[in-house]
Formats: structure tokens, C-alpha cells, sequence
């Protein structure tokens, strides 16, 4: 009996040392002290601001050194439309340090949006419309097919003077590409486009004879041939002499 009374005693004794130890170290008590006031970001990026990390992270150091939760900085900062992932530490006695990696955009998604190299679909604000980027369009639910496509067709037109420029995918599942030469290839449903692209390619270099301006269209829809559009000529402006 006095030796279960005494084994009680030591534990009761042994909590009383140690929770106040833990309490402090998760942040149950004192968590107003030793603020932390000291911000430190590692990273290399162009689209993620300053400003918009502080407004992510302040509202969350409202507690001490122990009480501060990285989990929740963590979750707020990798928020940012830019940010592809954060590490958040803490180091003694008031400091957070923030690891960000930005995304890398490999796309444009619909004129607004972009995809990242992971193939995240985000928000990348007025960046969006003007990086200098591939242009995928579709349906969202159909994106990994339209990057797919995309990938197929960059191998087809490899060693050949076009360019891609980017992809389209209709509602109605009708596929179409853009050149950097600003013309449209229309290539229609997937089971058959990639044999029609290559058909065009493989006769180009005579298509092209005696053209010294790009295609505007091509129509690659027809089952022995297709239809090519060339730009129109040029109308003189008002006041300038015919020759």
C-alpha cells in the first residue's frame, strides 16, 4: 500500500515539473511571451511580393515565440495564387522563417488563368495575360488532355517551320492550333487529328511554294486534301496613291 501511495507521489511530483515545461513549449500558457517580431523569407521569386506575404503571415503572430502555429502560416502563405509550397521554422528566440517556391508557369489556361509545371491550375492575376506563354483552351475538366495534345503536337512540327503557339479544344471536341504566324490549323476530332496534322506537314514545303507570306487557315477536315486560306492583300489607306 505505502508503496503505490509513494509511486502516486512521485508522479504527481514529476507532472508538476514537466507541465508547466510543456505547457510553455505548445504555447497553453505564457503564449503572449517572447513574441516573435522578426520575419525572414529564403526564396527566389518574381510574382510573389513582400507585401503579400506580410499580409499573410501577420495576423497570425498575434502569439509568442512557443505559441505560434506554423501549421497555420504554413497553410496561409502556400494561399498566395504564386506559391507553389512553404517551409515554416522557427529559430530563438523571435524569429519565423518562411522557405517559398514560387510556381513555374508552363501555360495559359483560357486567356485568364495559367498552369503550373506541376499542372495546377491557378490564378496568376494580370501576369496571366501577358506572360509569354503557349495558349491552351477548353474545358477545364479536359486540361490534361489539351496539355497532352499540345505536347503531341510541339513533336510534330519539330524540324518543320511551324511553330505552335497554342491549342484548342471546342465544346463539341473539335481540336485546332494556333501558329506563332498568328494563322489556325483546324484539325477537328482527336482520333483523326494527329493523322491530318501530319498529312499537312508532309506536303507544306509545296504548299508553301511560291508564298511569300504564312497561311492565315488551313482546314485539314476533308478526307483527300484540305483548305488553305492566305492572307488578304493589303487595302491601301485613304489618300495614298495606287500603283
Amino acid at each position: 500500500m505505502r508503496g503505490a501511495i509513494r509511486l502516486v507521489a512521485w508522479c504527481l511530483a514529476i507532472a508538476l515539473v514537466v507541465l508547466p515545461v510543456v505547457g510553455v513549449l505548445r504555447g497553453w500558457f505564457a503564449a503572449d511571451r517572447w513574441p516573435v517580431t522578426q520575419l525572414t523569407v529564403q526564396a527566389e521569386f518574381k510574382h510573389v511580393s513582400a507585401d503579400q506575404i506580410r499580409a499573410a503571415v501577420l495576423p497570425r503572430l498575434g502569439h509568442g515565440f512557443f505559441a505560434l502555429d506554423l501549421d497555420a502560416v504554413q497553410q496561409a502563405v502556400a494561399a498566395l495564387p504564386w506559391v507553389e509550397s512553404v517551409e515554416a521554422r522557427k529559430r530563438w528566440p523571435d524569429t519565423l522563417i518562411l522557405r517559398i517556391y514560387e510556381r513555374q508557369p508552363f501555360a495559359r489556361w483560357n486567356g485568364t488563368r495559367l498552369i503550373s509545371r506541376q499542372g495546377v491550375l491557378f490564378d496568376g492575376g494580370k501576369d496571366a495575360a501577358t506572360a509569354p506563354l503557349p495558349d491552351l483552351h477548353g474545358p477545364d475538366a479536359q486540361m490534361p488532355e489539351v496539355v497532352g495534345f499540345y505536347a503531341d503536337a510541339l513533336k510534330a512540327v519539330a524540324g518543320t517551320p511551324l511553330k505552335v503557339a497554342g491549342v484548342a479544344l471546342s465544346e463539341r471536341g473539335s481540336w485546332s492550333l494556333a501558329t506563332a504566324s498568328g494563322a489556325q490549323i483546324v484539325l477537328g476530332d482527336r482520333a483523326q487529328a494527329g493523322k491530318r496534322l501530319r498529312r499537312f506537314l508532309d506536303v507544306y514545303p509545296q504548299v508553301m511554294a511560291g508564298h511569300g507570306a504564312a497561311f492565315a487557315y488551313a482546314d485539314l477536315r476533308y478526307t483527300n486534301g484540305f483548305a488553305v486560306r492566305w492572307p488578304d492583300a493589303a487595302v491601301p489607306a485613304a489618300g495614298t496613291p495606287r500603283t
